[in-house]
């Protein structure tokens, strides 16, 4: 088979690729590992995703907004950093960029299925599940794909977009910069007693790290992070003994606290590729950039990705040139290094920081954030970030 793109991993990434570049003429095939019912289906992870407005615009104008339940988005509307055990918090309005809100949280999973509903519905998108690329040749002219039942396919681009550990950017020979960060990360929903105020919280304390993303009601989805080994050991408890080591972890700031739903763990391991694009081949989504989730901003960076790549393919398609030639794929690789790598340095320098509990890297770490908080230019600018719409 010669489809003209075959995109290697139907995660939220590549399925939007996919309806973005449909309706164009193009023939488009996407792989993936899993069973197609857990496309259709797919199961609750604990992952609640930062959508900034940028990114918003794009899922409306692909058809995925006005597929996710209501009960699933909700309102983020102001943001705040603490340090340790002070009161003190860094905090990021909307209002400074005259904007309602910073964005919205909406359920990683709300956001699977609607990208394959929205997918299922493009007739020149075939996607093949329950397979695995076997091995990959490529060339200046062509590129070879041999599945795992020996099937092969010949496309004229290839698009990595299967996880941060992404076995086809490795097929490509193309090396990754990974980070470890040595800890793991706890998800889960929990109710509290107090309100929330669509604020969402980040709080680096001496040991452990503490998100909370509001969520509808008083309801909030909380990110711990720790060594794997204590993490484990919350994942052993029961859920009333969980409940109550969550408030202490909190220092009963949201008061009572409760349960709701299961728990998940993941590695915290960053990711950047030293390239973004090959002899007809590209990576996109986290097989490109995986970000620390300290901000649950990465999946704003895939749909980035979604977005300079689609139009560098489809200007291409629309002059009929080669979809996969040099200059094409460079030109996105260039904006999407331009657009990631300040933010993805950033965040990793801030977590280092603000991770460190010697003394010295203390008292930095709460005088950083006073003076942020008297830098009004700062704080207007990433609130504008956020509040883009394009």
């Amino acid at each position: 088979m010669s489809p003209d793109i075959v995109i290697v991993g139907a995660g939220p990434a590549g399925l939007c690729l996919a309806r973005a570049l449909s309706g164009h003429g193009l023939s488009i095939m996407l792989l993936e590992r899993q069973a197609e019912q857990a496309l259709a289906d797919p199961a609750f992870d604990g992952r609640e995703i930062a959508l900034t407005h940028g990114s918003q615009a794009l899922l409306e104008r692909l058809g995925l907004w006005s597929r996710l339940p209501a009960e699933d988005v909700a309102v983020l509307r102001d943001a705040q950093v603490f340090n340790g055990p002070s009161l003190f918090a860094l905090k990021i309005r909307a209002e400074q960029a005259g904007a309602e809100r910073l964005g919205h949280l909406v359920a990683n999973q709300a956001i699977r299925r609607a990208a394959y509903e929205a997918v299922r519905a493009c007739s020149d998108v075939h996607l093949l599940c329950d397979t695995q690329v076997r091995a990959i040749q490529s060339g200046e002219h062509e590129i070879k794909l041999v599945l795992q039942d020996g099937q092969v396919l010949q496309p004229r681009l290839l698009v990595a977009a299967d996880s941060r550990f992404s076995d086809t950017r490795r097929q490509l020979g193309i090396g990754a910069q990974l980070k470890d960060f040595g800890k793991s990360m706890l998800v889960c929903r929990m109710q509290h007693e107090l309100e929330h105020q669509q604020v969402a919280w980040e709080w680096f304390g001496y040991g452990q790290t503490l998100a909370l993303l509001p969520l509808n009601g008083r309801q909030s989805s909380t990110v711990l992070t720790l060594p794997p080994r204590e993490i484990e050991r919350l994942l052993a408890l029961d859920e009333s003994t969980f409940a109550r080591e969550m408030e202490q972890r909190f220092d009963r700031r949201l008061g009572a606290m409760q349960l709701l739903g299961s728990r998940h763990a993941y590695p915290l391991v960053g990711a950047y590729a030293r390239r973004m694009v090959g002899k007809r081949c590209a990576l996109l989504g986290d097989a490109a950039v995986g970000m620390h989730p300290v901000t649950a901003h990465g999946f704003n960076f895939g749909l980035i990705g979604v977005q300079l790549l689609s139009e560098a393919l489809l200007a291409a398609h629309a002059r009929h040139q080669d979809i996969a030639a040099p200059a094409t794929l460079s030109r996105y690789e260039r904006q999407l290094r331009l657009a990631t790598w300040p933010l993805y340095q950033a965040t990793n320098l801030l977590v280092e920081l603000y991770t460190n509990d010697h003394l010295p890297a203390r008292l930095l770490r709460g005088a950083g954030l006073r003076m942020a908080e008297g830098l009004l230019p700062l704080k207007k600018g990433i609130a504008r970030h956020l509040t883009a719409r394009a």
